[in-house]
């Protein structure tokens, strides 16, 4: 099998989005593209279908040229009926083959929730893990343009909530290549999404295909005073506190999920443990959360090294508006991760 010889990298590996002079640096747009190229290119049973993937546009670029390279038979537009495309994606993963199913936005992912939780995510535990779904989902959140209520919405902890769905939010060009061709590689239905303000970053990516497994989250910056745990595009505004704080002495260390179900609560545990305190910071909404679900880890398996209460930034409790002024004042930065630390300190 073509995936066995690929290079697994498994170690939380440390590093704040810089690259060495000995890899080249590309964006998290390309990273994407690569990993899918390289997914079809070594795996006949590997193809693409969804909706708008072979436009001009390509995905923000993500799937932009594949067609044309690999054929309209593995890379494939499907119609405006994303329960029914999920339905045939599933059913060819479930005869062998290993699909990507892309969607523009994860606001419609919902109406493929009966194929996803029913089927996608039982498959292997119904039959005793004879059937595999070897499904991966991509999709992607994040706000431009007044996207408002129904287009940029951060809906992982409703998948993340579901036994047998696995859900990662890369952060960076170099895992968003190894943690997509990990997803394809795996037997297990997983959900990889992507924070549309991600796709310009660059990073020094291997050439060379390569393989994060899910449940291992990084440190991207070491700090001693304080904890902040976050994922996907927070990762940076968490790095952007971590600097501010830095300035008045205050050394913050930056935890990055990559992964939100598994969740690698080994690296949350010690970071906890070492700093005492912790700030968690989400794209999605507090309520019934991923910061929930990491502030929960923290209480049950670190209370004792805890020196304050836990901290949470995520957004209100409402649909996202659209005005421009109302979207600067919706959307959480570094400024309030920064000013929770020092309320906390």
């Amino acid at each position: 099998m073509p995936w066995t010889r690929i290079q697994a990298d498994d170690s939380r590996r440390p590093g704040i989005f810089r690259s060495s002079h000995a890899v080249r640096e590309i964006s998290y747009r390309d990273a994407i593209r690569e990993a899918l190229s390289q997914a079809l290119s070594m795996d006949p049973d590997v193809f693409l279908i969804g909706e708008g993937i072979d436009d001009p546009g390509g995905v923000f670029g993500t799937t932009k040229g594949l067609r044309e390279v690999f054929g309209s038979e593995r890379v494939m537009d499907s119609p405006i009926a994303e329960n029914g495309m999920t339905g045939v994606a599933i059913g060819a993963a479930v005869a062998g083959m290993r699909p990507v199913l892309i969607h523009m936005r994860v606001d419609f992912l919902p109406m493929s929730m009966d194929q996803l939780i029913n089927h996608a995510a039982k498959w292997s535990y119904m039959t005793g893990g004879r059937v595999k779904a070897p499904l991966t989902i991509r999709a992607i959140i994040g706000r431009g343009w007044g996207s408002a209520a129904q287009h940029s919405q951060s809906l992982q902890a409703l998948f993340a909530h579901i036994p047998g769905l696995r859900v990662l939010m890369p952060a960076s060009p170099y895992d968003a290549k190894g943690l997509l061709l990990g997803s394809i590689a795996s037997d297990s239905p997983t959900v990889v999404i992507e924070h549309r303000w991600l796709y310009d970053q660059k990073e020094g990516v291997p050439e060379e295909a390569y393989i994060i497994p899910a449940g291992r989250g990084t440190i991207r910056r070491e700090g001693t005073d304080i904890s902040i745990v976050a994922s996907s595009y927070m990762v940076y505004e968490a790095l952007r506190a971590a600097d501010e704080l830095g300035k008045k002495g205050i050394s913050a260390e930056v935890v990055d999920l990559r992964s939100v179900f598994p969740l690698d609560e080994e690296l949350i545990i010690a970071s906890v443990r070492k700093t005492g305190r912790l700030i968690v910071a989400d794209t999605g909404w507090r309520s019934c959360g991923v910061s929930a679900e990491v502030a929960a880890v923290a209480a049950e398996k670190a209370h004792a090294g805890l020196k304050a209460p836990v901290r949470r930034i995520c957004l209100p409790p409402a649909p996202t508006p659209a005005s421009p002024a109302l979207e600067q004042a919706y959307y959480p930065t570094f400024q309030q991760i920064a000013a929770a630390a020092g309320e906390i300190l």
